[in-house]
């Protein structure tokens, strides 16, 4: 199967070719046939499955398709909402690439920021608006963007948008938009919150689901480092120094967190930054084009900020901390292992993470490879075990048996690693942490 066969026009292929796209993802084979029929879609996957193109190509092929030969001011014609400041430049730098020479422009808007760059780009006219919830909203009650020539909407990472806090604003948003369009909700995860709100926006959509297996097993290798807590920057630091790695991204927490880590990186001459929701724009932007360009090899983020991030032969994920919600650790480890690249992901479980070891093990139905050759496995604690109480102490209440992926007294196979928003706080609203 190639994009031809799925009926992109010319100018798109031309794009896509440039960029060395050869053969679609599996969501980009699913969705793009649907699209390009102009019906509303449900999409359930992950990231690094290739959905900002499954989106994107069919909405920039039916706005060339639909100019003609007198196209007339630009209106915006697409609303793309997204999360975060960072998904939404990703998703702008993609559009672009794909709508080269297709003649069709988008810009991308988001708090934190000054609005006069973005608000001239908007009086030039735009096709396709990358947007997130609440810079979108102040800049409609100040009468710079108007919805209502908008014929396709695309509710992207949902999910997301439900944790920060933005429900009240999607629902502003989608009412002012004509009733008459096409649309598209994408999301991770499907909980009855995310069926709820797909439901008020679609009419009868086709529904596509690319399953979190499909993404994490085959091109990603994985390796689990049982470690205490304590000892956690010094098995980072031992990682990065034995290992020949350009660029290492590293997953924490939180942001007080995230910033600890870079000042412990520091002091080993590693050279560190980190993104949050506590940092400017400007920092996490030039934070990012560092990490991009190889300046520093370790970039540190937490999850929300970390939406967005697309950087190519990205070589290493090291979840510093393991995540409570098992989705999250497939997103993670889905920035490596890219399109036809392979990719490994590392993580660190010490004993309070053991039962988010084992719901992210259930999602991924696979047992995470265990290295026990490192120098602080010595350290790892001992889940507490169910010792048979006296006689004196049969009628009190027993302590709970631990229990975890794989049972802490039982020793794990020897495995080396081959390989080695928009509004200032957010990460605030992220009711999950």
């Amino acid at each position: 199967m190639t994009f031809k066969d799925l009926g992109i026009i010319e100018p798109i292929l031309k794009a896509l070719d440039a960029e060395g796209y050869t053969n679609p993802t599996p969501i980009q084979e699913q969705s793009i046939p649907i699209l390009l029929n102009r019906k509303d879609l449900l999409g359930c996957a992950q990231t690094g499955t290739g959905k900002t193109a499954a989106f994107s190509i069919p909405i920039i092929q039916h706005i060339h398709n639909d100019r003609g030969e007198s196209p007339g001011r630009k209106k915006v014609q697409a609303l793309i909402v997204t999360p975060t400041r960072e998904l939404a430049i990703q998703i702008g730098e993609n559009c672009t690439k794909y709508g080269k020479f297709a003649g069709v422009n988008n810009t991308v808007i988001f708090g934190g920021v000054k609005q006069s760059s973005q608000t001239n780009a908007l009086r030039n006219g735009v096709d396709i608006l990358v947007a997130t919830p609440g810079r979108l909203l102040d800049l409609m009650n100040q009468g710079y963007i108007s919805l209502k020539d908008v014929k396709y909407c695309v509710l992207d990472e949902a999910d997301h948008m439900l944790d920060m806090g933005f429900i009240n604003d999607i629902k502003k948003v989608i009412a002012v938009l004509p009733k008459k369009r096409q649309s598209l909700f994408f999301s991770a995860t499907m909980p009855q919150s995310i069926l709820k709100l797909s439901k008020a926006i679609l009419g009868d959509p086709e529904k596509v689901t690319i399953k979190p297996e499909q993404a994490t097993a085959e091109k990603v290798e994985q390796a689990l480092y049982y470690v205490s807590k304590k000892s956690k920057t010094n098995l980072l630091i031992h990682l990065i120094q034995e290992n020949d790695i350009d660029s290492v991204l590293v997953f924490s927490r939180t942001k007080h967190g995230a910033n600890k880590i870079v000042k412990q990186l520091d002091k080993s001459q590693i050279k560190a930054e980190a993104i949050h929701g506590n940092k400017s724009q400007g920092a996490r932007q030039r934070a990012l084009e560092n990490f991009k360009n190889r300046e520093i090899r370790v970039l540190i983020a937490t999850d929300i900020a970390a939406r967005g991030i697309d950087v190519s032969q990205l070589e290493l994920v090291i979840n510093y901390d393991l995540p409570n919600i098992p989705e999250t650790y497939v997103h993670r480890i889905g920035r490596t292992g890219r399109a036809k690249n392979s990719g490994v992901a590392i993580s660190f479980c010490d004993i309070e993470e053991r039962a988010y070891l084992k719901d992210i093990q259930k999602l991924i139905d696979q047992k995470i490879p265990v290295v026990t050759t490192h120098p602080f496995a010595d350290e790892v604690e001992e889940l507490p075990t169910k010792k048979t109480p006296t006689r004196g102490q049969r009628n009190h209440s027993r302590p709970k048996a631990g229990n975890d992926s794989g049972s802490s007294t039982r020793k794990p196979s020897d495995r080396r690693n081959s390989g080695s928003s928009d509004r200032n706080g957010s990460e605030n609203r992220n009711r999950r942490r």
